[in-house]
């Protein structure tokens, strides 16, 4: 088992895009579907692979481009100061003075590590400056215990892609 982080930090009208958020669903809209439905579809198709936009579940951020992961640890407290580090780096421009506080911080780092530890994934969400969001998330892998199907974006050069500490804005 290890552990892949992913940041995404952007305008909140973008994020609110939920159906590029959401991967399109398995079968494609039956033949005579309207043109609209269709169109959608292959919209949605095309772009929930490669849009760097946070999934609706956490889990599905394996089917994102390995570009996209910020750092690979095997240890969940690796992973865990790695949320630490970002959510110190972002603390000064959050909305709200109450998620400010650097022991609600502890806090959230210290339960991130310890739902990393039982396999479960970490996603959390703060509204920056208006109007902007903040997704960090540590997804656990091989496998993952809320989709054991997904594929590791790593699997084919795991030891190369590890890492103990990275960050891109």
């Amino acid at each position: 088992m290890h552990h892949h982080g992913y940041l995404w930090a952007g305008p909140k009208q973008r994020f609110d895009q939920e159906a590029l958020r959401r991967p399109p669903h398995p079968e494609p809209p039956p033949a005579g579907s309207r043109p609209e439905a269709i169109q959608r579809y292959r919209e949605v198709a095309a772009t929930f692979p490669t849009a760097d936009l946070p999934p609706l579940e956490t889990a599905y951020w394996l089917l994102k481009p390995r570009s996209l992961v910020q750092g690979t640890w095997e240890e969940p407290q690796e992973a865990a100061t790695w949320i630490g580090e970002r959510l110190a780096e972002y603390a000064p421009r959050f909305s709200a003075d109450r998620d400010r506080d650097s022991s609600r911080l502890r806090r959230l780092v210290d339960g991130a590590t310890g739902q990393l530890r039982a396999g479960a994934d970490v996603s959390y969400g703060f509204y920056l400056e208006h109007p902007s969001y903040l997704s960090v998330a540590v997804v656990t892998c091989s496998p993952n215990r809320a989709n054991a199907g997904l594929p590791c974006p790593t699997a084919r050069d795991f030891g190369a892609a590890r890492t103990t500490s990275s960050s891109r804005n």
